[in-house]
């Protein structure tokens, strides 16, 4: 009893109180805005999801992340073979034009939204093993090579979107890791002569709808369109201070579909204003600094490569999330950490913070 009672006192104490809290206030302001963009059912599972996700913290700051390292080929091989089987008609279920779900009932999954935990496991592992090699051609290849399975699984789901956001992880724990910037400038280079070749060859028709309309929403006013002028009026529509909680337009006769997940932010500054829209903003941004700060100051390579991708990961979905509401971007399905409906979001972004909760905790053992 003693022994338990002191390891909870050293779990405790070791907590970095800083990210605690923001996780917190992200979670709460989420669980607020849902309730008032969809109603109480969703806040229901929302909470479950995300208390599901505090037993994740918990088990991965038991966990010391050295481990997690030495088993990472084991992640990212069943991360892929959920991916694959998600891909089978009959097993992966369609939404949004996407097969990209497993449905058991009434729960969903994502496979995507745990592969990024695996992926930067995975991938922090071996930028710490290699990093002194990590500007050779052949080392190179190899690291992008596990990223390509990734990017060619979800395009053929097809999820655009999601494999944008792995690809910035990457390019973002790359570049932190110390690649040359000759490598990025190919990399931007290939890219220029790939995106036609998506065009032609990739992409449906429905999603190069999306992109043109992206731009000029007007185009397909009624169709394409229509969730972008929609959550471009909601949020013009809250001026400074919103037109309040619950008091939403865009919930009348459904005038936004999907407010409460993948226009959660058109919600929170229709109802909240432009303030609201300022908050979300600056609670997100704290966090991510947080976490890389952590890892700044992690007690190896390895702790510092798993913060930078979890920062990575959410700076792509902010910033993917945001710029589709606010008509920058195209509608990619790309949820909010902390903010949209989605218990496969919410668990994975929780995990992400164990991640990085669990490089802070063995840093300040150490110093202690």
């Amino acid at each position: 009893m003693f022994q338990s009672s002191y390891r909870l006192r050293t779990l405790t104490r070791n907590l970095d109180g800083p990210l605690v809290l923001l996780i917190l206030l992200n979670a709460l302001f989420g669980l607020l805005m849902i309730s008032s963009a969809g109603g109480g059912k969703y806040v229901l599972v929302q909470l479950t999801a995300f208390l599901l996700g505090i037993g994740g913290v918990v088990l991965l700051m038991v966990l010391d992340y050295d481990y997690l390292s030495r088993i990472s080929y084991y992640l990212y091989g069943a991360g892929l073979l959920l991916l694959i089987l998600v891909l089978i008609p009959g097993i992966g279920a369609v939404r949004g034009g996407a097969r990209s779900w497993f449905e058991f009932g009434p729960i969903n999954l994502q496979p995507a939204e745990l592969m990024k935990i695996f992926f930067i496991i995975f991938f922090a592992r071996h930028l710490s093993e290699k990093q002194e090699r990590i500007n050779q051609p052949i080392e190179l290849l190899k690291l992008l090579a596990y990223l390509v399975v990734i990017f060619i699984l979800l395009l053929f789901q097809p999820d655009f979107g999601t494999a944008a956001v792995f690809a910035g992880i990457a390019l973002v724990m790359l570049f932190t890791a110390g690649i040359t910037w000759k490598y990025l400038l190919w990399g931007l280079g290939s890219l220029v002569i790939i995106c036609p070749i998506l065009w032609v060859f990739v992409l449906q028709d429905y999603q190069k709808t999306r992109l043109i309309t992206a731009f000029n929403p007007e185009l397909d006013p009624t169709g394409a369109g229509y969730h972008a002028i929609q959550s471009k009026t909601a949020v013009g529509s809250g001026k400074l201070f919103g037109t309040g909680l619950f008091k939403g337009s865009s919930q009348v006769g459904n005038l936004l579909p999907e407010r409460h997940t993948d226009f959660i932010y058109s919600a929170v500054c229709e109802e909240l204003g432009m303030l609201g829209g300022i908050l979300v903003i600056v609670l997100l941004t704290l966090l991510i600094f947080r976490c890389i700060y952590i890892g700044l100051n992690a007690r190896n390579a390895l702790g510092r490569h798993i913060c930078i991708g979890v920062a990575a990961m959410l700076i792509f979905q902010v910033f993917e999330n945001i710029g589709m509401c606010l008509g920058l971007f195209p509608v990619t399905g790309i949820t909010l950490p902390f903010y949209s409906y989605g218990g496969s979001s919410m668990i994975t972004t929780m995990l992400a913070m164990g991640l990085v909760l669990s490089v802070r905790y063995r840093c300040r053992m150490i110093n202690f």
